[in-house]
């Protein structure tokens, strides 16, 4: 399984507090072991973005990902208004 950067999370998690970067450092590392660990609350999404998966960086930021074959795209990462 190989991570890959969206254009659009790249630029948002260069705006994020250095504590919330150091945080998805973290769980990027977890997710890297095993995506669907328990303490990343990962979860399906609903509605227009039903194709998509999200995990909890804390209790504000969550990471948008999709599974692409054997892969996964980071899409996004910010606050709760990446699902509007």
């Amino acid at each position: 399984m190989k991570v890959f950067y969206h254009p659009r999370f790249r630029k948002n998690y260069q705006r994020l507090p250095i504590s919330a970067k150091q945080k998805a450092e973290k769980r990027e590392e977890i997710f890297r072991k095993n995506p669907f660990d328990p303490r990343l609350e990962i979860h399906k999404l609903h509605g227009r973005l039903k194709d998509k998966w999200s995990f909890s960086v804390d209790r504000k930021n969550r990471i948008l990902f999709e599974f692409d074959k054997e892969d996964i795209i980071f899409l996004d990462v910010c606050d709760h208004d990446l699902y509007k």
